[in-house]
């Protein structure tokens, strides 16, 4: 169990709350990244959506997290090399989340491969724009997610990283970020303290945590003040929310 740093008094988010993502949907619920489990989540009372994006080889955005399908005899074929009527009917197109949940929500999506950012901003551009400053683009390249910010500057990115590849230190890093225009940074839950959450803070960059998944870890990241947390129990992180008083 990792061991948290205590926390005494919330200290303060960016956002007016913190976005609780619903880590590929409820999974913790119903069966990841489908329809069902996005559904779900929201009902459950998430405030974001958090998925994987893949390319089909018709150009089709959908929504998986490993990127490959099995076939015959245990052979795997990856996305890319498939047409969207080729993939099990259970693998959402991004524009099915859009029409079985709206637009009322944030929206994590971790971008797969190299021709998932701009054909995911033209999607949501053509089918949701309501949703573009609410929608987070996760990649664990810089000069990937730079390539995007001239398709549209609604739509927010995030550096998606661990503290042990900044060789230059956290406060270099989000200071480099701000400059270049990168809106947040994601980084394993337990990465995060206090006062790591508060020098992003400093340089308005937004601090997300993914895998919180545990009462203490959550009530832990709450009130250390990050601004997104990723949970594959709705319900529970929910429950602290309430509990700390940002739900």
């Amino acid at each position: 169990m990792a061991n948290w740093p205590p926390v005494q008094q919330r200290l303060p988010s960016l956002l007016p709350r913190p976005i609780l993502f619903a880590h590929r949907g409820a999974r913790a619920h119903a069966p990841e990244n489908t329809i069902e489990a996005f559904a779900l989540g929201l009902r459950l009372g998430a405030t974001g959506l958090e998925s994987d994006v893949w390319v089909t080889a018709d150009h089709v955005p959908v929504l998986d997290h490993d990127g490959v399908i099995k076939g015959g005899l245990f052979r795997k074929r990856p996305i890319a090399s498939l047409n969207r009527s080729d993939l099990p009917t259970h693998i959402p197109r991004l524009v099915d989340l859009f029409d079985a949940c709206g637009m009322d929500f944030d929206l994590s999506l971790d971008l797969k491969d190299e021709a998932s950012g701009p054909l995911v901003i033209a999607t949501i551009k053509h089918h949701a724009p309501a949703l573009l400053g609410r929608t987070w683009l996760c990649h664990h390249e810089v000069p990937r997610l730079l390539e995007l910010r001239p398709l549209d500057h609604d739509v927010k990115l995030v550096h998606s990283t661990k503290l042990a590849r900044l060789p230059a230190g956290p406060e270099r890093h989000a200071a480099d970020l701000a400059d270049r225009g990168i809106d947040a940074i994601n980084m394993r839950g337990t990465t995060w303290t206090g006062g790591l959450v508060t020098l992003f803070h400093r340089f308005d960059r937004t601090a997300f945590g993914w895998d919180v998944q545990q009462d203490h870890q959550l009530e832990a990241a709450i009130r250390m003040g990050l601004d997104g947390i990723f949970c594959d129990f709705v319900d529970r992180m929910l429950d602290a929310a309430v509990r700390e008083g940002v739900a």
